[in-house]
């Protein structure tokens, strides 16, 4: 399996393209900082040099083209603006769904956010409400697309040791959990068509990863 991940330098994005090599697939990390590419050669990824607020669809979909999926992992970042919120969370998703829309990759699995929301923010300066906005509008756009779409909306992250057992279904307390298996999830999303046009919720609990994610198959 080859898989593109956007935001391929992020804490997620790096344990995922780990757990990708391990097992022998093919991981490609999309990055805007050339300085990054060593951590993706240390976790076995190939690093691509792109700006996702800059490219064009057409410049990404070459990137992307004869991929098995395409993983949107980017976020602005903790200390960036109202505006990055919105032109990295909700502008390069869509630019990722584009893009793969245009060299034929049908799945997509959007990392989203607990909270995430089309209503707009009542206080635009609340950077964080904005966020959540901006991930729920990326989520919109996401349903409204003929691809094969997976979204995934983790709870509060930590960096806790993984523990490979997890709550996940489409509504779950709200609740924490590391990244390292929020990466699992994803890898088993990955390999599950059945999870296509879910929308899944996910915090730590007690079943199994691949338990949790096979139990959600259509």
């Amino acid at each position: 399996m080859k898989v593109v991940i956007a935001g391929g330098h992020g804490q997620i994005a790096l344990r995922l393209e780990r757990l990708l090599t391990l097992r022998g697939d093919s991981a490609v990390g999309l990055i805007r900082n050339p300085d990054q590419a060593g951590d993706l050669a240390s976790a076995g990824a190939t690093a691509v040099v792109i700006d996702l607020e800059q490219a064009g669809a057409e410049e990404l979909a070459d990137e992307v083209r004869g991929a098995d999926a395409v993983v949107f992992a980017a976020g602005a970042g903790p200390g960036s603006g109202a505006a990055r919120k919105d032109t990295v969370d909700r502008g390069a998703a869509a630019l990722l769904a584009d893009a793969a829309e245009l060299a034929g990759v049908r799945r997509y699995v959007l990392v989203s956010s607990m909270g995430a929301t089309t209503e707009p923010p009542a206080d635009p300066d609340d950077v964080f409400q904005v966020y959540l906005t901006a991930k729920g509008e990326s989520e919109a756009d996401l349903r409204r697309r003929d691809l094969d779409w997976t979204v995934l909306r983790p709870g509060g992250l930590t960096d806790d040791p993984g523990t490979g057992r997890v709550r996940l279904a489409s509504s779950v307390p709200r609740g924490r959990v590391t990244r390292d298996d929020v990466a699992a999830v994803l890898l088993a999303l990955l390999d599950e068509p059945g999870t296509a046009r879910l929308t899944l919720e996910l915090i730590g609990g007690d079943v199994p990863v691949g338990d949790a994610v096979g139990s959600l198959s259509g």
